[in-house]
């Protein structure tokens, strides 16, 4: 991205750089939390209509402390995202099997271990609010603090040269 420490982004540059660092898919932190016990535990992720998806089994404990609170919080290499995630039911009822041939195509080896199509659920997470730690072409560290829920995005350099 051409940024430098004086630019202005705009909401949709914001998103659209937060989607190209996540790129097709990402095996990526998840922190969920119920009754004010957290646990955190990794999930392969794709990423489509600027949400986050993943699948996991209905009978797992992440699956029911998701399914009691639904707010989320992903990490992966500077891109962490807090959100609310939401149950559609089985991987292979989805329409059109976006998820299901994304797997198939990212994610080959665990989508051939990890596949019960009785139980696996597709979790949606809908972003919220994320923060991107970046550096420019020209040096600077900064971060993209992108509200989605307004729309908006702030940029906030991290050093200055």
């Amino acid at each position: 991205m051409k940024f430098s420490c004086n630019k202005e982004i705009s909401y949709e540059e914001a998103v659209k750089t937060m989607f190209e660092k996540l790129g097709n898919c990402q095996i990526m932190a998840l922190a969920s939390s119920l009754n004010d016990y957290v646990m955190v535990r990794n999930v392969s992720c794709l990423f489509y209509d600027e949400k986050i998806y993943f699948k996991t089994d209905k009978n797992f404990r992440k699956t029911k402390q998701l399914l009691e609170n639904p707010n989320v919080a992903l990490c992966w290499s500077g891109v962490q995202v807090e959100g609310v995630a939401e149950n559609k039911g089985l991987v292979v009822d989805e329409p059109g099997h976006r998820f299901e041939e994304g797997y198939k195509k990212y994610l080959w080896e665990s989508y051939n271990k990890y596949s019960h199509t009785d139980t696996e659920i597709l979790i949606e997470v809908t972003p919220k609010y994320v923060e991107v730690w970046d550096t420019s072409e020209d040096g600077y560290a900064y971060q993209l603090f992108i509200d989605f829920e307004n729309q908006s995005v702030e940029v906030k350099p991290y050093d200055k040269k």
